[in-house]
């Protein structure tokens, strides 16, 4: 029989990351807000039952590694309507998370016009979940992608009725890349963006 304990740890890991975005979304939209961010993460899987570390993992932690924070990767995104689409988001191991496409979010890299997709999560008691490909995986960060927002888990920089904050100062790795015991679903090809985006998490080991 399943340990209570890890039900109510799971809970509380949920409620802390809830309570670091909801800093981010009420901060300014600054270098500060970010490192905070950085150090709670930090904290979370330093110490955490819930970490995606597991214990002799999280005596060796040293931190996250980052690339420099850069204002230009925030964008308010307008939100483009689609036809909605069930979508099967496949894992680092085995499974696949079902979803619905509901809409595509559009800005502007420079002169450079991008359309990132947006699914809703029929898991977790749903969703949005905006994962992304570039051209640093496999390199300087995880070959299968990158999140910007999993809002059934917490992470969320807000919206409005036609926009939605994405700031990729603020993506980060899924569990696998620090644990393979997670089975975490990846970007699919159509949320690849055809440039290097170098800012968020990347991997500590990389030049």
């Amino acid at each position: 029989m399943a340990d209570p304990r890890d039900t109510l740890e799971l809970w509380d890991y949920r409620r802390r990351v809830a309570v670091i975005y909801e800093a981010v979304r009420s901060g300014p939209p600054d270098q500060l807000t970010w490192q905070r961010w950085r150090e709670e993460r930090d904290e979370l899987f330093a110490d955490h039952p819930q970490s995606a570390l597991d214990p002799d993992q999280r005596g060796e932690f040293r931190g996250l590694g980052y690339f420099p924070y850069d204002p230009a990767w925030r964008f308010q995104a307008k939100v483009e309507r689609r036809e909605p689409a069930e979508a099967s988001l496949d894992h680092s191991s085995v499974g696949a998370t079902t979803s619905r496409l509901f809409g595509v979010a559009r800005f502007f890299v420079g002169e450079q016009l991008i359309r990132l997709p947006m699914y809703w999560l029929h898991g977790y008691g749903g969703g949005v979940f905006v994962p992304f490909r570039d051209h640093t995986n496999g390199t300087a960060t995880y070959g299968g992608g990158r999140y910007l927002l999993d809002t059934a888990k917490g992470a969320d920089l807000g919206h409005t009725e036609a926009t939605v904050i994405l700031d990729f100062n603020y993506a980060y790795h899924p569990s696998c890349v620090h644990n393979p015991k997670w089975s975490c679903p990846l970007a699919p090809p159509a949320n690849r963006i055809d440039l290097a985006v170098r800012a968020g998490e990347r991997l500590a080991a990389a030049s």
